[in-house]
């Protein structure tokens, strides 16, 4: 079996077979899983056994209805069902919000949980992506983020508390502010999935004030929190009449036998179940204690059962995951391919302290070069890092969303709408649109090159643009002010921007880029606002309190 693993990680075996084989990683000799979010002390191994003395019951016989085993939740969690609806996992309910509850637009921090900016592109919704900042810790301070949403004219607002993959955590007062102050927007989505695993406050989620507003969803998900997220099921919570039109289009039979076995056997192992999360949160402490003592690692706070770390300058993520695997047999989250993060980052879940050991020694080995192999070459000087995601890499740096290579349509001049590579670990790439005032959406390179960037008011906070400095540009041929005729015959033609369309009625269509808005392959790798969408005026503060209201930024930006 050792012999086997690698091979077997490198072939792209699916997760499932990833997570059978990280049980064996207890006795310090096989593969040791530090990539998927878990709870590794619960279920308890007795709880396991009698799963499988069930087993040909439950794979045998149909599972009772979804409104059966969500009464037995909402029992176990004391909500009233009404306000309740179960999916076969918290990315099914995800899709289904955006089917049924996203009309043209979204906003959401990054980096983040793929999902939230993957799922709206993919059905042609403008996704507002509000980038978190690196030299803040990746906290989120939630006036700035409003006021970005103000300024948009974002219909619907995404928060994750703890967030993916960084850990940051908001108190339950700034998020009910949050709410109050947003109470005209179509839709407010507090995603806690791993909630459950926080400690900074006694009573931090917001599950009882989102079934008394008309507008908020609350998702939770309890794969992640009982460790068995081969078991599809999450749900969300929302006044009656919102989660009822969710409930109302969910597939029939959406839950599975196993789900339902796992509901009803909960209420048996409650103290097991709270003795699991506080032995995580011991464990997260002891964990980021142990890597802060390695040079160079910086090591974020976080409420999460995973530690979002930045490597030492030079060592690029892709190497250490290769390395860590191939010649130490653990598995690692390295973060390229989440849109606001770099290569330059990595995710560790947290796990027992004597997994912890076998992760420090490993990663001392890979970046310091002790005892096995050289250590992680330096990059040079402005290299950027990169995504760790082939598809991801091929579409940003092949084509950049516009359809055409962008080594044909640059040549030897380049491309008037983009900046530089940002420095190493800073992120992603901003237009130079942006950086000098452009408000929006991005715009494929192909189509910058046909329109001059109109000058606007700045979208994201000045302090915030200061913040991201930028690498070196690379040695290019000036590009004069007026092309020969014949130059210009010998550059390919680049795609015209499409004409604005009118303002649609209603929901988009499926498929359909929103007023403007650009589509999934065009807007990867973008985080930073770029010239206006034509009829996309910002929505009127009419929430109660009014945007004017809010406090500063340093008595929002404090929580967690």
């Amino acid at each position: 079996m050792a012999g086997s693993v690698t091979s077997l990680f490198r072939s792209g075996a699916h997760s499932p077979s990833m997570a059978a084989l990280t049980r064996e990683g207890g006795d310090g000799t096989g593969p040791v899983d530090f990539c998927i979010p878990c709870n590794p002390y619960f279920p308890t191994p007795a709880m396991m056994e009698t799963m499988a003395a069930r087993l040909k019951d439950i794979v045998t016989f149909y599972p009772s209805s979804a409104d059966t085993i969500t009464a037995e939740l909402c029992q176990l969690l004391q909500l009233p069902p009404q306000a309740v609806a179960m999916g076969n996992g918290s990315t099914e309910l995800i899709t289904w919000i955006d089917h049924l509850l996203v009309r043209e637009s979204l906003a959401i921090p990054v980096p983040t949980f793929g999902r939230w900016t993957d799922q709206p592109m993919e059905t042609g919704k403008r996704v507002d992506m509000f980038p978190l900042q690196e030299s803040n810790g990746f906290a989120l301070d939630l006036a700035q983020y409003a006021d970005f949403i103000r300024k948009r004219g974002t219909k619907v607002a995404v928060i994750c508390n703890p967030n993916n993959p960084d850990g940051g955590f908001l108190h339950k007062q700034a998020l009910v502010q949050f709410m109050d102050a947003m109470a005209d927007l179509d839709l407010i989505v507090i995603d806690e999935s791993f909630l459950e695993f926080a400690d900074a406050e006694a009573e931090p989620s917001v599950v009882q004030e989102a079934m008394l507003r008309p507008n908020v969803i609350v998702l939770r998900s309890l794969g992640k929190n009982f460790g068995l997220h081969g078991i599809r099921f999450g749900y969300m919570v929302a006044n009656p009449s919102l989660a009822g039109k969710v409930r109302s289009m969910l597939p029939k039979w959406n839950l599975n036998a196993f789900a339902e076995y796992v509901v009803f056997m909960l209420k048996e192992h409650g103290a097991e179940y709270a003795q699991s999360l506080l032995q995580v949160r011991r464990d997260r402490l002891e964990m980021a204690s142990q890597l802060s003592l390695l040079p160079g690692l910086t090591v974020y706070p976080s409420q999460g059962n995973f530690l979002f770390v930045r490597l030492p300058v030079g060592a690029e993520g892709t190497v250490v995951r290769d390395r860590m695997l191939t010649e130490h047999r653990i598995l690692v989250r390295e973060c390229g391919n989440k849109i606001g993060s770099s290569s330059r980052f990595l995710r560790l879940v947290v796990r027992p302290e004597v997994d912890v050991r076998r992760l420090v020694s490993a990663m001392e080995q890979v970046l310091y070069g002790t005892r096995r192999g050289a250590a992680v070459p330096e990059l040079s000087t402005g290299t950027s890092y990169s995504s760790g995601t082939a598809a991801v890499d091929r579409l940003v740096s092949e084509t950049n969303g516009a359809g055409m290579q962008l080594a044909q349509a640059v040549g030897a001049m380049s491309a008037p709408g983009l900046a530089a590579a940002p420095a190493a670990g800073v992120g992603m790439p901003l237009p130079v649109a942006a950086q000098q005032g452009g408000a929006g959406m991005s715009m494929p390179a192909a189509a910058m090159q046909m329109q001059q960037p109109q000058q606007q008011p700045m979208m994201a906070p000045v302090a915030q643009m200061a913040q991201m400095p930028q690498a070196p540009a690379p040695m290019q041929a000036p590009v004069p002010a007026q092309m020969p005729m014949q130059m210009q015959m010998q550059m390919p033609t680049p795609v015209p921007a499409p004409a604005p369309a009118p303002a649609p009625v209603g929901p988009t269509p499926p498929g359909v880029p929103a007023r403007g808005g650009l589509t999934a392959a065009q807007v990867r790798g973008m985080t930073a606002p770029a010239p206006p969408a034509p009829n996309l005026a910002p929505a009127p503060a009419t929430g109660w309190p009014n945007a004017q209201s809010w406090p500063n930024a340093a008595g929002m930006g404090q929580a967690g």
